[in-house]
């Protein structure tokens, strides 16, 4: 199974930055497509961005758009989720996942991250 380890959550305030990073390893070949979920308190976990591992198309939810940028360093098997212009109402905790299949449901995402956590103050 692959192994994710995510890194760059942290405190933020509204309108600032951060980038997340997504290192796998073990099994990556088997990987199709890398998405980032977020889940806040007392919410489900919610699709983010998703894009194919060997590149190609981008899709992101409609609250991110123009403000979160998915990608790729396929040499160091990391895949980034570049976040700008924060709000507070994307406080929650980040997951990358990775899939042998498209999808946008958690339930498509077979390995996991542990997480890492964003909180942007107002």
């Amino acid at each position: 199974q692959v192994q994710l380890v995510e890194s760059g959550g942290g405190l933020v305030q509204a309108g600032g930055s951060l980038r997340l990073s997504c290192a796998a390893s073990a099994r990556t070949f088997s990987i199709y497509v890398m998405g980032w979920f977020r889940q806040a308190p007392g919410k489900e976990r919610a699709f983010v961005a998703a894009m194919p591992w060997n590149g190609g198309n981008t899709y992101y939810t409609d609250s991110v758009k123009g403000r979160f940028t998915i990608s790729r360093d396929n040499a160091k098997n990391t895949v980034y989720l570049q976040m700008n212009s924060l709000k507070p109402e994307d406080t929650a905790v980040y997951y990358c996942a990775a899939s042998s299949r498209f999808g946008q449901n958690p339930a498509d995402f077979r390995s996991w991250g542990q997480g890492t956590q964003v909180t942007v103050s107002s």
